[in-house]
C-alpha cells in the first residue's frame, strides 16, 4: 500500500488514504462544550465609531473605534460563543448561552428587555421590518417586537436551531439541526418550502444570495445552490469529510468560501465549478463568512491566523498572526479591520501596513475550553482494508498523480495554492486524516512501529 503524504515517505511501507474512511459519530455539539473565559468567537459589531463585542466571559461591551479604549460593558447569565451582536436603531440584539436573548441600549449598556426560550442561543440574530428573528436550541424559529420583546410567532423544527436566520423579498430563510434548510413566510412563520441536506444546517453567518439562488452549507460535507423560488437543488459543491458551517461571499459571480477541513475555495456562483483552493496551516478549520473588500479576501482560520488572498489568483497576499484561534469574521472601519481572537483579545489592523493599531483584552485573560476540533469524527480502516505486507519495487504500477484523491474532492480545481511561508507544521497536514483523538487501534500500531523504525520517531494515531 502507498503511503503518500507528501515529505513523509517510507520505504518497504506504504498505505493508501483509500483503505480509511472518516465517519460522524454524533451531531455536532462543540459548541455546548466550551467552557468560559475571555476568548471572543462572535463577529463584533461597528456603528457611530463605536465597536460592539460579545465575549466568551459573558460580557458584552462597547469599545471606542479609534483609541480602544472601554465605555461600557453588560454582563448576561451564560457566554456569548457565535452570538455576534445585531445593532437596529438605539438598541442592540444578542443571545447567549444562558438561553436569554436581549436587547440592550446601544449608548449606555442598559438592559431594555429580555426574552428567555427553552435552550441556549448561539448565532446572530436578524431585525427585519420592525421584529427580530433568531433560532434556539429549543428547535424553534422565533419572531419577537424590537421595541418590547413579545412574541409574534415561533415555528418548530425538529431538532435544534443554530442557524442565523436570513430575509429576502419577505421570505425567511433560516437552517435546524433536523437536516432541513426552511423558507418561511416572514410575517406569519407559516412554511413555504424545506429543503433536505444529509446533515445538521449551520450556518454561522446570514445566508448569501445571488440572483435567484441561495447557498446552504450542511454536515454532510456539501455547498448546495437552492432555487430560491420552488426550494429545488441546482447543484452541489462538495468539500472535505468534516462537515461545512458557514455560507460563501459572493463577488462578481464567484463564491468565496471557506470550509472545515482548512481549505478556502473560489467557486463559480452558477455552475458550482471550482476555480482555485488555499491550503491553511494545520487545523484549519474555517466556519466564518469572509470579507472581500479592493480586490482581496480576507478570512481567520483555527490555526490561528487571518489570511489576506488575492481574490483572483487564490496567492496569499499577507497574513495575521494571534495567540490563538480565530473564529470571527474580519469587518472594515476606515483602513482597518477588526476580529476576534481565542486569546481573548480583539485586534485592529491596517489593512495598507498590516501593523497592529491596538487591542483590547476582555475581562479574563484566560482562554475558554473547546473541545478539538474534529472531535464527533473518527477514522475508520474500511471492510477488507489491512496493513498488507511489503511488495517489491516495481510489482505493481503506480498510479498517475492526477487519480489519486486526497479527499472527497469531486472537481478538479484550476488552480491550487499554498501558503508561501512555510513552517514545520505545514509538512504534516498529511497527517490531517489521522487525528489524535482518532481511535485506530489494532492494524495502526503495527503501523506506528513499522513508522518507528523507518523514520526514527513515533507518530501517535
Amino acid at each position: 500500500m502507498d503511503l503518500g503524504f507528501e515529505g513523509f515517505e517510507t520505504s518497504g511501507f506504504e498505505t493508501e488514504l483509500e483503505d480509511f474512511e472518516v465517519k460522524k459519530v454524533r451531531k455536532f455539539d462543540r459548541i455546548w462544550k466550551v467552557g468560559s473565559g475571555g476568548s471572543v468567537c462572535a463577529q463584533p459589531a461597528i456603528d457611530s465609531n463605536r465597536i460592539y463585542i460579545a465575549a466568551m466571559d459573558n460580557h458584552v461591551y462597547c469599545v471606542d473605534c479609534e483609541s480602544g479604549k472601554e465605555i461600557w460593558r453588560f454582563r448576561a447569565g451564560g457566554v456569548f460563543l457565535d452570538s455576534s451582536p445585531t445593532i437596529h436603531r438605539d438598541h442592540l440584539y444578542v443571545g447567549s448561552h444562558d438561553g436569554y436573548f436581549y436587547c440592550i441600549n446601544k449608548k449606555t449598556g442598559k438592559l431594555v428587555w429580555r426574552f428567555k426560550t427553552g435552550g441556549g442561543i448561539n448565532l446572530r440574530t436578524l431585525a427585519y421590518d420592525g421584529k427580530v428573528y433568531f433560532g434556539s436550541r429549543d428547535g424553534f424559529v422565533y419572531c419577537l417586537k424590537v421595541d418590547r420583546g413579545e412574541l409574534v410567532w415561533r415555528f418548530k423544527t425538529g431538532d435544534e436551531v443554530i442557524s442565523s436566520p436570513s430575509v429576502k423579498d419577505g421570505k425567511l430563510f433560516i437552517g435546524s439541526y433536523d437536516n432541513n434548510f426552511y423558507c418561511l413566510d416572514a410575517k406569519t412563520g407559516k412554511e413555504i418550502w424545506r429543503f433536505k441536506t444529509g446533515g445538521e444546517v449551520m450556518n454561522s453567518g446570514q445566508f448569501t444570495f445571488h440572483e435567484n439562488l441561495v447557498y446552504v452549507s450542511s454536515f454532510d460535507n456539501n455547498l448546495y445552490a437552492v432555487d430560491i423560488s420552488t426550494g429545488k437543488e441546482i447543484w452541489r459543491f462538495r468539500t472535505g469529510k468534516y462537515g461545512n458551517a458557514t455560507c460563501p461571499a459572493v463577488y462578481e459571480g464567484v463564491l468565496y468560501y471557506g470550509a472545515r477541513d482548512g481549505i478556502f475555495y473560489a467557486i463559480d456562483a452558477e455552475t458550482g465549478r471550482e476555480i482555485w483552493r488555499f491550503k491553511t496551516q494545520g487545523e484549519g478549520v474555517i466556519d466564518k463568512l469572509p470579507l472581500i473588500h479592493d480586490g482581496k479576501v480576507y478570512f481567520g482560520s483555527e490555526d490561528g491566523n487571518l489570511y489576506v488572498l488575492d481574490i483572483r489568483s487564490g496567492r496569499e497576499v499577507w497574513r495575521f498572526k494571534t495567540g490563538g484561534l480565530i473564529g470571527t469574521s474580519a469587518i472594515l472601519w476606515k483602513d482597518y479591520i477588526f476580529f476576534g481572537s481565542w486569546d481573548c483579545h480583539v485586534y485592529k489592523v491596517n489593512i495598507n501596513t498590516h501593523e497592529e493599531a491596538w487591542r483590547f483584552s476582555t475581562s479574563n485573560s484566560n482562554p475558554a475550553y473547546i473541545p478539538p476540533a474534529y472531535e464527533i469524527f473518527k477514522v475508520e480502516i474500511k471492510k477488507g482494508a489491512g496493513i498488507e505486507e511489503p511488495v517489491p519495487e516495481g510489482k505493481y504500477k503506480r498510479r498517475k498523480e492526477e487519480t489519486v484523491s486526497l479527499s472527497d474532492y469531486h472537481i478538479e480545481s484550476e488552480y491550487h495554492t499554498e501558503s508561501e511561508y512555510k513552517q514545520k507544521s505545514d509538512y504534516d497536514t498529511g497527517l490531517l486524516m489521522f487525528e489524535t483523538h482518532l481511535n485506530l487501534s489494532g492494524q495502526l500500531t503495527l503501523m506506528n512501529s513499522v513508522l518507528t523504525t523507518t523514520t526514527g520517531t513515533t507518530t501517535s494515531f
